[in-house]
């Protein structure tokens, strides 16, 4: 499969038996690859797919259009910041700790945009996205950089949650105890 990857996109919804027959419906739809299917907390489901723009975008309306009566909330971000994939999936790579920053949010897709508006907004290096599974359906993103880049990465994925009220809490840690990162390192 010959897939450009610029792009993802996701659904989320109040019922599993649901995302299954969703999943299906995206993935028949577009050329796109399924990242991440599976029930998630408290008894959601998220279709996850990866793709070029217009794949992607096709994917996720096919999957509004199934998931009716049932859509918690859905996503595509084009030109998706490098580092989201590896911190989604835990495999981005830390050389270096500084200043900690972690976005709390009470759902899944609140968190993966707040994450690409911190990853373009300053020099840091995203460690983990962690969704929904054994957090009681919330969602957050950890970060390190400098303290400036760090506060400027947190102010703006919270910016670009600012309407939406989704924002649980958010936190800088100028000279966090290395032990901290022990959990996504």
């Amino acid at each position: 499969m010959n897939i450009s990857r610029n792009a993802i996109g996701l659904i989320e919804l109040s019922s599993i038996s649901v995302g299954y027959a969703v999943t299906d419906a995206m993935l028949k739809t577009a050329d796109v690859e399924l990242l991440l299917s599976r029930s998630t907390c408290p008894g959601k489901f998220i279709c996850l797919v990866w793709g070029d723009v217009a794949a992607v975008r096709a994917s996720v309306e096919a999957g509004i259009q199934m998931g009716q009566g049932y859509l918690v909330n859905d996503l595509v971000i084009p030109n998706l910041h490098e580092q989201i994939y590896p911190a989604l999936t835990a495999t981005n790579v830390i050389d270096k700790t500084d200043a900690l920053g972690v976005v709390e949010t009470f759902d899944i897709v609140s968190t993966i945009l707040a994450a690409d508006a911190s990853a373009k907004a300053a020099d840091i290096t995203l460690c983990e996205i962690r969704i929904a599974m054994a957090i009681g359906g919330k969602a957050f993103y950890t970060m390190t950089g400098s303290v400036a880049a760090i506060e400027a990465a947190v102010e703006a994925g919270l910016e670009s949650l600012r309407e939406k009220g989704l924002v649980v809490h958010s936190v800088v840690i100028p000279r966090p105890r290395p032990e901290l990162f022990r959990e996504f390192i």
